[in-house]
């Protein structure tokens, strides 16, 4: 059995890591970017479904791309709340243009 990762300054490598594959990258960015858009827009609006079928769709996106691309089990199922973060850190630093380093500093590519 792997060891647990206990930390997030842990994580965040590994994570990254389990996402080494760009299109996966692409797709959970894709995913994540709706998800936000569409969950922000239902609080704004005061609309319940926006909220929920942007956290499905952020979902969706990234466990497809797990299956269909990485062929791992996504994070989510272990480290619920450290994934949640780290993808929308990866989203972020994406957008920005940051996110090489940081598949640099992790070992990937």
């Amino acid at each position: 059995m792997a060891r647990r990762i206990t930390t997030y300054t842990e994580f965040w490598p590994y994570y990254l890591r389990e996402h080494a594959d760009p299109r996966t990258r692409a797709v959970h960015v894709a995913g994540t970017l709706i998800g936000v858009t569409l969950f922000v827009a239902g609080v704004v609006l005061g609309r319940w479904w926006l909220m929920l079928a942007g956290l499905v769709s952020g979902y969706v996106f990234a466990w497809v791309s797990h299956m269909t691309i990485e062929r791992n089990r996504p994070a989510t199922f272990t480290y619920p709340l450290w994934s949640l973060g780290s993808d929308l850190r990866m989203a972020w630093l994406f957008v920005t243009g940051r996110l090489g380093e940081e598949l640099r500093r992790a070992g990937i590519g």
